[in-house]
Formats: C-alpha cells, sequence, structure tokens
C-alpha cells in the first residue's frame, strides 16, 4: 500500500512539471506580396500636327480727316467721269454733292442715294421719297445707287434749256457755274454761289477739273504726312503759313496722322 502511494506521487510531480511550461507559438508577419500585372502595351505616340489656320489678311481702312475728305475720295472718280462725258465740272458736282447730301451723311443719300436734292418733277417714273424741304414732304428721287444719282445730275442739267449758257462757260470756269446755277433757279438759296466756291477752294476741288482737262499745273500741290512732320515744319518747308495749311486742309487742330494727304498750294488770286 506504502508503494502505490509513492508511485501516485512521483505520476503527479510529472505531470505538474509539465503543464507549468508555457506553449510559445510563433507569429509570421503576413507579407504583401505585389503581384505586377502585365503591362498593357502603349501605343506609339505620334507628333500630331498643329491644325492650320487660314489667316485672311485685310486691307487697312483709309483714315480720313473729315467726312468731306472721305467723299471726295469716294466719288471723285465718278465726277470726273461725267465731266468727260458731260461737260458738267468734276468741282461742281463735287461741291453740289457735298452740300445737298451733307458729305453723304444727309437722309436723301443715305436711304435714297440722292446726292443732289434733285425733286420727282414731271414725268419721273422712278423711286420716289418723301422728305421736307421748301415744303412739307416733298417729293425726291430715289435711286439704287450712287452712281446712279450723279449720272442722272449730270442728265439734269445737260437737258435743260435753262441750264444750256452753262456749257458755253469756259471749262472749268467752276465760279460760273456756281453763280449760273443760282441765276436758273438750281436752289433757292441766295448764298448758294458762295457755299459752293467754298467748298471748291477749300478742299481744292478745281484739281479734278485740271485732271480732266489735262492741265499740268507744274507744281507739287500735295504732301504725304510722314513720322516726324508738324503743320509749323511743312510750313517752313513750303513757304506758307500754318493758318493756310490748315484752311486748305479744313483742319480744325493741329493733329497730324501718318498717310495724311495735305494740299500746301494756295489757290491763285484771280
Amino acid at each position: 500500500m506504502k508503494h502505490i502511494f509513492t508511485i501516485f506521487c512521483i505520476v503527479t510531480l510529472l505531470f505538474s512539471c509539465g503543464s507549468s511550461k508555457k506553449v510559445v507559438t510563433k507569429k509570421t508577419k503576413d507579407k504583401t506580396v505585389r503581384v505586377s500585372k502585365p503591362s498593357k502595351s502603349k501605343p506609339v505616340e505620334t507628333k500630331k500636327e498643329a491644325p492650320k489656320v487660314e489667316v485672311t489678311i485685310k486691307d487697312t481702312p483709309e483714315v480720313y480727316a473729315s467726312p468731306t475728305d472721305e467723299y471726295i475720295a469716294i466719288y471723285s472718280d465718278i465726277a470726273k467721269d461725267e465731266m468727260a462725258s458731260y461737260g458738267v465740272p468734276a468741282s461742281i458736282t463735287l461741291a453740289q454733292g457735298i452740300l445737298e447730301s451733307a458729305s453723304g451723311r444727309g437722309r436723301l443719300a443715305s436711304e435714297a442715294n440722292n446726292h443732289f436734292g434733285i425733286k420727282c418733277h414731271s414725268g419721273w417714273t422712278g423711286g420716289k421719297i418723301y422728305h421736307d424741304d421748301d415744303a412739307s414732304q416733298e417729293c425726291f428721287r430715289k435711286y439704287k445707287n450712287s452712281k446712279y444719282s450723279f449720272r442722272d445730275h449730270s442728265l439734269f442739267l445737260k437737258e435743260r434749256k435753262r441750264y444750256s449758257a452753262l456749257f458755253n462757260l469756259s471749262k472749268g470756269d467752276y465760279k460760273g457755274w456756281a453763280k449760273g446755277l443760282k441765276k436758273a433757279g438750281y436752289a433757292t438759296d441766295r448764298k448758294y454761289p458762295q457755299k459752293l466756291i467754298s467748298l471748291i477752294e477749300r478742299y481744292q476741288l478745281y484739281r479734278f477739273d485740271n485732271e480732266v482737262l489735262g492741265v499740268d499745273t507744274g507744281v507739287n500741290d500735295k504732301h504725304t504726312v510722314v513720322a516726324g512732320d508738324t503743320l509749323y515744319s511743312l510750313s517752313r518747308k513750303y513757304d506758307v503759313s500754318v493758318q493756310t495749311l490748315k484752311e486748305l486742309n479744313g483742319l480744325e487742330s493741329n493733329s497730324l496722322y501718318i498717310g495724311q494727304i495735305l494740299y500746301i498750294k494756295p489757290l491763285p488770286k484771280d
């Protein structure tokens, strides 16, 4: 019995010693495995050409000192053609156009292409426009194009007996024409001749008469403004006063711009 108890104690001791030993589990860190996917082959980049842009180069618009200068530039060739065909001085045609149409900005000119204030009169079968003049809502001729107005002006004077004496004057006699138009009843304004003559001399419209008649004045009466030009320097160069230059060119100030055409020859006095 004693022997059995001894064996039991030994067995119990052995189990208690073994259970005191801790079991250690070794943890392993998870490793992140990067799997590289097969890359898709990229297309070879080709250098694209920039889109072609069409550039339209426009002419630089002309710059004029005044609406009257612009009017002269636009219609001077037509006035010369009319003079060559019908004998009406180009200077008179332009001066009348400037005066009657307010340099092309009046209602009759802008809405009816009527540059000379010609009324309908009897027998007119063309277009019409009504406008206040000597009386309320008078009938005036209406044209499809300004050129027809200039032609009708020539015919209006050429075909009417009351203007026949004007065609007996010396060619280019704008003063005689200005006075004769008033005398024949073209306008009721008693200062009409003086207004025409003033415009002709102020803008040197007589030069267009000379071109048609082939008259060589022998003098270069025009100057194109370049950088550095002033009215004072030009007055010294051409031996003419600053005031005369301003009057000849209708200038209200001393300002000039490059490319501007200036007239520098005073009109010879009678």
